[in-house]
Parts: structure tokens; C-alpha cells; sequence
């Protein structure tokens, strides 16, 4: 073997070391042009970014699948680039020049972009450097990125052909319109927040003369957005709705601009709600605008009231009075806006009706508005309010695209696991609504549109194929717009493999074999790759979709860094080690849940991986290191034949589980097989005993821990792979490149049962030895009473002699590990020293008189003298006083939790710690009533 292990694991020593081995020898992509292909792509991550704890979760998934694969023999490809994010790089190159006195305007496009592309250069690979620091196994040969000239040339084809099919399309409808960045912005971009606001209510007087049927000659709207009355188009109200039903189809005089507007019928509005009539802004608001194509409106009609900025514009109808012009939507930098001028305003025409709410005194007091929080949207990247905004933009027709996938899902081409995010993604898929893809910056693909003087679009692969389209002279100006960074990523499955060439890296790894990714963008990118795949290449981008939930903090709440509660990961990896908190990861990756972080649980896998370490450390010691053959050694000792067939098992666990994508279930067979298994029992079982053939065996079984555990943990497994061949012998070939177990063994039943009789047995000893107070060092005796087969209270056969042999085939693990002196049976007579198996003359023996406790294990009962060893009447009262505060506390617990008030009110973490609680002490209670007995 190698020198000897260190005694103290330290995995900052090992992690950077085999990961710059591994990257440097190609090893993350070996070449085997034979073998079966495993793909995978990783959601590429903004060049713009840092690793947080969600990418953790999802590239570590995505590593244990493919190192699993990998160590099966096939050629498996995990495609790994960035994306280029364009808000969020146009806005880092943006503060920086600010941060120079310097800004975005002062350039040409041109030498901007330029500016963006030196940044990426010295700074966008953060994240990549990162993703190493994670033990991320990608094939960084052919690292990607989304402006990269291959993929942008994909980019411009797939637009170019949805549109020459008329799939993508220019159309005016509203957007999230970001008013800081001066740019449409998709839903995941738009976070929603609870603002302290008002609810309005103003009197809009019906045009006329009509009246309603009270007698109102005025209709009731409210609003927590006064200032968009100024771009009001209808009056809604419920079909069913008696109260309006006379004044359908008849109109409005809007106050301060005039403007004559129809009452309209729609079941939008809600006769429940307020007034039951809703004032109509279809420039201006999401719902509106549908009500308005309802109502005839066409969007080329709807009024737009606001520049890009959130400033008044006139309206297409100039009703707008001149003294609003100019005026941001609402207060901003300490000035009143077009909210507060219209409310002054409405309420000097007296169509403000007040709210009216009681003081502290009981006293009717009138307010201007109602106080409200209000969830409202703001650009997660922009910080200010989005406004829905009336604009033309590209759209691609995803409802169509939609229609493959669909069928995809429904026929099992592709797998959505776990199958109940399926709901969820036809209820979306099939509501589908329009895909905007233009956004208005300067970092990004550029939309292949050019433009003539009337302003008709001529799209194309490159501005002299649009100039053939226009004709001869005819002037030309590009669209300003590039595309959104998810139409991009979109064609990730296929673009990165060579697409739209037909190279032998598309036709082996496309389609992909598994996708993971968060829940959160099904819709933004997973749904939307598979429209573009099946589209553009007739099949499905992958076989399997994945879909893991979010990282929460420890109390379950959202992370975010206005709560300050987000998580570093690199500060677990530089505390823990990178196979820490991989490990974590997957042993908390259970399938439909989300993840909360908990930090000891991530040291207490650093211990795991110092137990193996330590376990590894022991092997060395007696002459235990790497096998030489991949199937099980013979072996003929029950211990040995025990855990060959433990390693066929756990083997079958985890095969199972990575099939059934059980992270979760893998993880906890591998855990338990390597500490409980491994490290607690069989090198327990085997030490002062290690002959040929344990060597053999137990070289041979931490061989296979260090294959089956190292897609969980490949640092310490890599470097103990090679720290445990013997000396001279270097390993063949690294561990990342190993076979996948193949035991070519069976369970051995007989040993089987043997050695869990036997660890049952020194368990259940050790357990009354604890209870009992019994010193650590005390051995004792063992009085094996039913050593016969009986029948009732007659013996219905000669003594057990299975038993006996048992026991004297596993004497010398009863006197370490059971702290058994020697062993004697009642019925037969016979008695034999553990430590040396020599006989013992019974002829004077009597038990007669000797105070012991009784054990049961295995059927069998036991009794262990402890005369002399510990003093019964002063455990007796020790008992006893636990037993009454453990009855007393559980009793306690059980009224609390028999208080409806309790249950009902209190937080649900609290009610499930006192049920956890009473669970508790209601089984010590019971434990130590069981020792009390025993002590008669």
C-alpha cells in the first residue's frame, strides 16, 4: 500500500488537486466511441453569476447521474456553458461605467457591446470556477455560451423559419415594461411585493341622463391605480349583475378628460366585489386588455398614457389635459405625480366618494382612500414598479409549439418525474399564452428584422438577404431589439451539440437523456426547449424531465437577501468539503418536496466522510488495501460471506433508486451501508481476526463503497481509491473511471442470519448494560436459559446444539464487543470461556442466589448476573425518579396536546415539536418501566 493515510481528514488538501487531475487527463469525457450514450445538459447559468445554493442543488444532482453513468461504462456528455443574460450583463457593464462618471449613451452600440464582450473575458467566469470548486464533472472541452457565433447562427435560423411558418409574429399587446431599464421584461423577472397602498373609490356619471334603477345617475368604480384613469376605455360590469343591467350599452362621462366611454358587460367583473363595476384600462392592465378585445377594442386602438419612462404621454384621443403631461405615474423623488394630481383633482369635481372609517374615540372620520397592502410587481433587477404596458413586440405563436409537447407528455415520450408536476404543466401548456422574445437592449442576439421607410419587416438570415427581399434601393434600418435570453436557451438540448449541422455529436446525443432542473422554470425554459426540439427535430430534447424543488431556509421560509437568510455554498465547501455538502443534497433531495437547510446536517455528513476516512486508516493498519478483482473474493468465514451479500444489496438499493431518480433513497443505502454496516459492524466483527481471506473480503468490499459512493462524494473516494493500492502497484486506471460494482455473488442466507443473530445479541446486551449503569469495563456472565427446544414445559428435543455452535463460533466478538467473560447454558450444562473457547467445569457452578436481569433476543432468553457490578436498590430509585419525570412530562404534553386552543393556534412547527415531544417521553417512559421490571 501507499504511504499512510494522515490521521486528520482534510478535504481542502485533496478537492483542488483531483479536480485539476481529473479536468487536465480528460477524464470527465474519456473517449469510448462504442458505448451506449448518456447526455445531459446543465441549465446554463448566467455569465453574470455566482454559485448560490440552488445551483448546488441542481448541478449536484446532475453530477451523481452522470459519475453513476460514467462508472457504467457509458460515453456520457454533460454539456456545460453559460448564458448571456442579457439585462443582467448589460446592467453590470452599465454600473461600471457609472461607477467611471461614465454611461451607456455615451457610446456607439457597437463599442458598447465591445465593452461587454472585454468584461466577459476578464469576468464572466465566476460561476464555471465555481461549479469546479463543486466537483462538477462537465465536459468543459466544449464549454458553451449563448452568443458564442455557432449558437447565435442557431439562434437567427430558428427565428428566421418560425417566421417564414408563421410562428413568430409582430403584434402590439401589453408587456411587463420595466420603466428604469426601458425594457419588456419576462414573468420570472417580475417579483411580487406587499406595498402599503390605497383603494380608491370615484363616481363616473352616466352620459345622457340615464340613471340606474335606484336612482343613481352616477357608476361606482374603485382602484388602487387613480392616475390610469386618464387612459380608461369602458366600464364593466357582470352580465348577471341586475343592478346594471339597464344601463348596458350606454356610456360614461370620465371625469377631467371627457372622455365618452361604454358600459360594457363581462364576467370579469365581480358583483361581489365593491360596487360590482370595474373601470376598464386595457392599455394599462393585464385583465383589462382582454376585457377590451372582448369588448371590440382593438389593441391598435387601446390608449397608451405613459412613456417608457412611467411618464404621462398624450393619448391618441388628446383628452389628456396639458397640466398632467410630463408627470411620472406617481410620487417619485419626493414630487407629487399624475396618482396624486388626478385624486386632487376628482375630488374638487366631488367624484371622490371618501372612505369613511372610525377614530379611537368611536367617531366617523373621512379619508380620501382606503389603507391597503397591495401585492404589487417590481423588476427584480430594475427595482421599481412594473408597468403592463401597451407596446409592439415580436411573439412567437406558442400555442402551436405547444401542441407537441403536450402530446409528448401524454403518450410517455416524455417522463415528467415526479408525475404529479404533470397537472401543473398541462394546466399551463394549454392556457398558453403568446411568448413575447423582444426585449430593448443592446446585449443580446439581435433580432434578424429590417425595416423599410413604411415600416414593413423583411426577416432574414443576414441584412443582404432582407435587402433582396425589400428590392434594389430600397433603404433598410435593423430592429434595435434583441431577444429574449430564454428564446436562446431554448435550443440548449440541440444548439450545443452542433445544430443545425448534422454532426455526429447531434446524431449520437440527441435527443438528451434527462433533464433536471428547478420546478420554478418549467414554463421559462424546460417547456420551452421541448417545443423548440420537437419543432426544429421531430422528437423530444430529452427522455426524462426531472424537476427538484428549492432550498429553503431552516424554518422553511424563502430564501432571499432582503431577509438575509440566503446561504453561500463555497462557505460550506471551504467549512465542510465539497462532499459534505454534495451528500447533504442528495440524502435531502426528496422527490415533490422542497430542501431546508441545515447546516449540522452538512457537518455531520463531514463526519461520515471522516468515519470512511478513518475506516480506511484501520484497513491500512492490518494489511487491508485495494482488491485486484471486481467480482467478490470466495470466502467461506460467515462474516465475510455476510458482507459480500450486504454489498450485493446495497448494491441493488442504489441501482434502483438512481433508476426510479430516488437521490433521497440512494444516498441513505450507500449512509447506512458504509457507517452501520461497514465501519460499526463488520470492521468491528473482524478486528483481532484478520486472516487471507478477511483481507481479501474486506479489501474487495471498500473497494466497492469507494465506486458505489463516489458519484455522491468523489474527492475522499478518488483519493482513498489510490491511497489503498498496494505498494508498488498503482491503481490501473483513477476512480472516476472504474466499473460499476459486479459482485457475481448471491446473499448467503445461513450467513446472513448468523450475523444479525450476533448483532442483535451484543445490542441487546449493550442496551441493558447502559440502562443498568453497568461499568464499561465489567464483563459478565451469560446464562442462556431455552438452549432446548421445547414444548410447553416439556423438552421437546436434545439441547440446541445450533445455538451453542453459534456461540462458540462467534466467542471472541461475544467477550469484545458483548463484554462476555463466559457463556453458560442452563439446560445442558455445558459452559465455555469466551475469550479462549476453553470448557468450564460446571460441577460446583450454582446460579442459585446471584441477582441478574433478564434479556430476550432472537426468541432466546438470557440473564446476565450483575452481583457485585452495580448496586439494584440504588438503580432501582434511579429508575424510578426518571421513570415519574418521563410519565410526568409526557402527561403534560398529552393535556397540551388535547387542548383544541393549542392545536388550532399555536404555529404548526410548535404543535409538531410537542407531538414529536410526547412521542418521546411516552417511549423513554415505557423503556425504563421495561429495566425496572427487569430488576425484579
Amino acid at each position: 500500500m501507499s504511504t499512510e493515510l494522515p490521521k486528520t481528514f482534510d478535504p481542502a488538501d485533496i478537492e483542488a488537486r483531483w479536480y485539476a487531475h481529473w479536468e487536465k487527463g480528460g477524464l470527465f469525457r474519456p473517449e469510448r466511441p462504442d458505448a451506449e450514450p448518456f447526455t445531459i445538459v446543465n441549465p446554463p447559468p448566467n455569465v453574470t453569476g455566482s454559485l448560490h445554493i440552488g445551483h448546488a442543488l441542481d448541478n449536484t444532482l446532475q453530477d451523481i447521474v452522470v459519475r453513476y453513468e460514467r462508472l457504467r461504462g457509458k460515453d456520457a456528455l454533460w454539456v456545460v456553458g453559460t448564458d448571456h443574460a442579457g439585462i443582467a450583463t448589460q446592467m453590470v457593464v452599465e454600473r461600471q461605467l457609472e461607477a467611471q462618471q461614465d454611461k451607456r449613451s455615451n457610446y456607439s452600440r457597437e463599442d458598447f457591446v465591445k465593452k461587454v464582450w472585454e468584461w466577459k473575458e476578464e469576468s464572466g467566469g465566476t460561476i464555471t470556477r465555481q461549479l469546479r470548486r463543486l466537483g462538477c464533472s462537465m465536459d468543459w472541452s466544449r464549454e458553451q455560451f449563448t452568443m458564442n457565433p455557432e449558437f447565435s447562427r442557431a439562434v437567427t435560423k430558428v427565428f428566421v423559419d418560425l417566421h417564414r411558418k408563421g410562428l413568430i409574429y409582430r403584434d402590439k399587446r401589453l408587456v411587463n415594461w420595466d420603466p428604469k431599464l426601458k425594457t419588456a421584461i419576462s414573468d420570472l423577472e417580475v417579483e411580487t411585493r406587499d406595498v402599503k397602498g390605497h383603494f380608491w373609490h370615484f363616481r363616473y356619471p352616466l352620459a345622457d341622463g340615464v340613471t340606474l334603477d335606484d336612482g343613481r345617475d352616477f357608476i361606482e368604480v374603485a382602484t388602487t391605480r387613480p392616475e390610469t384613469m386618464l387612459a380608461d376605455m369602458a366600464v364593466a360590469v357582470h352580465p348577471d349583475d341586475e343592478r346594471y343591467k339597464g344601463v348596458v350599452g350606454k356610456h360614461v362621462i370620465l371625469p377631467i378628460t371627457g372622455r365618452r366611454v361604454p358600459v360594457v358587460a363581462d364576467e370579469h367583473a365581480d358583483p361581489e366585489l365593491g360596487s360590482g363595476a370595474v373601470k376598464i384600462t386595457p392599455g394599462h392592465d393585464f385583465n383589462d386588455f382582454e376585457v377590451g378585445k372582448r369588448a371590440g377594442i382593438a389593441p391598435a386602438d387601446m390608449l397608451n398614457m405613459l412613456d417608457a419612462e412611467g411618464n404621462v404621454c398624450q393619448t391618441a384621443d388628446g383628452r389628456v389635459p396639458d397640466e398632467f403631461l410630463g408627470l411620472h405615474r406617481f410620487r417619485k423623488d419626493g414630487e407629487d405625480g399624475a396618482r396624486e394630481l388626478v385624486v386632487r383633482r376628482l375630488k374638487e369635481l366631488g367624484c371622490l366618494i371618501p372612505h369613511v372609517a372610525k377614530d379611537k374615540d368611536g367617531n366617523a372620520v373621512e379619508h380620501d382612500a382606503e389603507p391597503r397592502v397591495i401585492a404589487t410587481p417590481f423588476g427584480d433587477r430594475g427595482g421599481v414598479v412594473i408597468e403592463p404596458w401597451l407596446t409592439d413586440q415580436w411573439y412567437v405563436d406558442a400555442e402551436k409549439l405547444a401542441q407537441a409537447p403536450i402530446e409528448a407528455v401524454r403518450s410517455g415520450a416524455i417522463e415528467i418525474v415526479p408525475k404529479s408536476w404533470e397537472k401543473t404543466f398541462f394546466n399551463w401548456m394549454e392556457n398558453i399564452q403568446p411568448w413575447c422574445v423582444s426585449r430593448q437592449l443592446w446585449w443580446g442576439h439581435r433580432i434578424p428584422a429590417w425595416y423599410d421607410a413604411e415600416g414593413r419587416a423583411y426577416v432574414a438570415t443576414s441584412e443582404e438577404e432582407a435587402q433582396a427581399q425589400a428590392g434594389e434601393g430600397v433603404g433598410l434600418t435593423r430592429d434595435p431589439d434583441v431577444l429574449d435570453t430564454w428564446f436562446s436557451s431554448a435550443l440548449w438540448p440541440f444548439a450545443t451539440l452542433g445544430w443545425p449541422e448534422e454532426t455526429d455529436l447531434l446524431a449520437k446525443h440527441y435527443p438528451n437523456d434527462l433533464l433536471i432542473s428547478g420546478f420554478d422554470i418549467l414554463f421559462f425554459w424546460d417547456a420551452r426547449m421541448a417545443m423548440q426540439g420537437m419543432h426544429f427535430l421531430g422528437e423530444a430534447p430529452w427522455k426524462r424531465l426531472y424537476l427538484h424543488g428549492l432550498v429553503r431556509a431552516a424554518d422553511g421560509s424563502k430564501m432571499s437577501k432582503s431577509k438575509g437568510n440566503t446561504v453561500d455554498p463555497l462557505g460550506l465547501i471551504d467549512k465542510y468539503g465539497a462532499d459534505a455538502l454534495r451528500f447533504f443534497m442528495a440524502a435531502m433531495e426528496s422527490q415533490g418536496r422542497d430542501i431546508k437547510m441545515d447546516e449540522s446536517r452538512v457537518e455531520g455528513y463531514r463526519n461520515f466522510a471522516t468515519k470512511l476516512w478513518n475506516a480506511a486508516r484501520f484497513c491500512q493498519a492490518n494489511g487491508i488495501g485495494g482488491s485486484a478483482t471486481i467480482a467478490a473474493p470466495e470466502a467461506k468465514l460467515a462474516v465475510n460471506r455476510w458482507i459480500v451479500g450486504e454489498v450485493v444489496e446495497t448494491l441493488a438499493l442504489l441501482d434502483k433508486a438512481m433508476a426510479d431518480l430516488r437521490f433521497d433513497a440512494a444516498a441513505n443505502a450507500i449512509y447506512h451501508f458504509v457507517w452501520d454496516t461497514f465501519c460499526d459492524w463488520y470492521l468491528e466483527l473482524i478486528k483481532g481476526q484478520v486472516d487471507e481471506e478477511t483481507r481479501a473480503v474486506a479489501g474487495w468490499a471498500l473497494d466497492q463503497i469507494l465506486v458505489m459512493l463516489h458519484p455522491f462524494m468523489p474527492f475522499i473516494t478518488e483519493e482513498l481509491w489510490h491511497e489503498l493500492a498496494p505498494a508498488g502497484q498503482p491503481r490501473p486506471y483513477e476512480l472516476i473511471l472504474a466499473r460499476w460494482p459486479a459482485p457475481e455473488a448471491q446473499c448467503d442466507a445461513a450467513a446472513k442470519a448468523e450475523v444479525e443473530w450476533l448483532i442483535s445479541l451484543i445490542k441487546d446486551l449493550r442496551s441493558v448494560r447502559t440502562e443498568m449503569n453497568v461499568p464499561p469495563s465489567a464483563r459478565t456472565e451469560l446464562l442462556v436459559h431455552n438452549d432446548t427446544a421445547t414444548d410447553g414445559l416439556k423438552i421437546a428435543a436434545n439441547p440446541r446444539i445450533d445455538l451453542e455452535k453459534k456461540m462458540r463460533r462467534n466467542a471472541k466478538s461475544l467477550y469484545r464487543l458483548g463484554r462476555i467473560g463466559s457463556v453458560h447454558f442452563a439446560m445442558s450444562g455445558t459452559a465455555f470461556y469466551t475469550e479462549t473457547g476453553e470448557d468450564i467445569d460446571r460441577t460446583d457452578y450454582s446460579f442459585k442466589g446471584k441477582r441478574a436481569i433478564q434479556v430476550v433476543s432472537s426468541d432466546v432468553t438470557y440473564s446476565v448476573p450483575l452481583e457485585g457490578l452495580i448496586d439494584f436498590e440504588a438503580e432501582k430509585a434511579r429508575l424510578a425518579k426518571a421513570l415519574a419525570a418521563a410519565e410526568k412530562e409526557a402527561k403534560s404534553l398529552e393535556g397540551r396536546l388535547n387542548n383544541a386552543n393549542f392545536v388550532e393556534r399555536a404555529k404548526p412547527e410548535a404543535v409538531e415539536k410537542a407531538r414529536a415531544d410526547h412521542a418521546h417521553h411516552t417511549a423513554e417512559a415505557a423503556r425504563l418501566k421495561a429495566a425496572l421490571e427487569r430488576l425484579g
